[in-house]
């Protein structure tokens, strides 16, 4: 499957004729895009393109792997369907991929309202990155993925699942953390910790744009660890990080969570593939409305 996936990170640089297209299409980051390519080529011991300042054209050798490469992906995917399909007559299985920050409240409370309803079904659940969880997804090694701020994928259906409230979370000292919550404008001058933007793009972009909506541009850090149950940064002072409000529980003592005002919310997404649905994936969707309604995930903060 890796190698495919990267015969299909091939072929979209050659249909785009551009790197920078490709990458964004296959919402990864341009480095790792060309680094794929190029470990493609070492792999097959021949180049595939022949790359200027200004375009990326197809050698001969990569001529032909487009010709016969969109035929094989076509067919991997609908044997690796097929297969699948198969083994759902032996037993009803369900293969959810969740990114780090859905594991606080919603895929727990997701899961066990699932379990509760649908106790036959096998779910096999994965952690992984938000592109590893579309990359799986469309690919069919995912049933179904759980993400934040999702990026718009012509293959997949989002589902929304949950509009979280967002807070700031601070050094229990700080003179803001004494308030019941907080005014966006009041984080003037406070540096902002973030993820790099290439790890969510969608994400980032509706953090960045809370502050954007008060008028602020706030300095970022970027950070370091992709899982930091400590918020480290925060804890010493360097900065603060806006959070939604399942990651509160378990938080160190010394760091406050406040409510933002004017209130925020970042939306969280099942990802289904568009056909040939399972009945797995509809025993999920329909767990998911199911849940948030008696949740109240989706009524938006005051």
């Amino acid at each position: 499957m890796f190698e495919l996936r990267r015969l299909r990170y091939f072929l979209a640089v050659a249909e785009e004729r551009n790197f920078t297209r490709a990458a964004e299409r296959l919402h990864i980051a341009q480095p790792a895009l060309s680094r794929q390519i190029r470990q493609l080529e070492q792999e097959l011991g021949v180049r595939l393109l022949d790359r200027t300042t200004h375009s990326v054209e197809p050698t001969d050798a990569g001529r032909l792997l487009m010709e016969r490469g969109v035929e094989l992906c076509a067919e991997a995917d609908r044997l690796w369907r097929d297969v699948r399909g198969f083994a759902e007559t032996e037993r009803d299985a369900l293969t959810l991929g969740y990114s780090t920050s859905t594991g606080y409240g919603t895929a727990p409370a997701l899961l066990a309202s699932l379990a509760e309803r649908h106790p036959a079904l096998a779910v096999t659940t994965r952690l992984l990155t938000t592109a590893e969880i579309v990359a799986g997804v469309t690919d069919g090694t995912l049933d179904a993925g759980l993400v934040r701020c999702p990026p718009p994928t012509p293959e997949l259906v989002r589902t929304l699942v949950r509009l979280e409230p967002q807070g700031v979370l601070l050094p229990a000292a700080h003179p803001l953390a004494a308030r019941e919550s907080v005014e966006v404008a009041s984080l003037a001058g406070e540096r902002l910790l973030v993820h790099p933007r290439e790890a969510n793009p969608g994400h980032f972009d509706a953090i960045v744009g809370i502050f954007a909506g008060a008028g602020l541009e706030p300095q970022l850090l970027l950070r370091q660890l992709s899982f930091d149950a400590a918020h480290s940064p925060v804890l010493r002072g360097e900065a603060v990080s806006v959070i939604g409000e399942s990651a509160v529980e378990g938080l160190p003592r010394a760091l406050a969570w406040r409510r933002l005002r004017p209130a925020s919310t970042i939306e969280l997404h099942l990802l289904t593939r568009g056909s040939g649905r399972r009945p797995a994936v509809a025993h999920l969707l329909r767990t998911a409305a199911e849940t948030a309604r008696a949740q109240g995930w989706l009524h938006s903060p005051a």
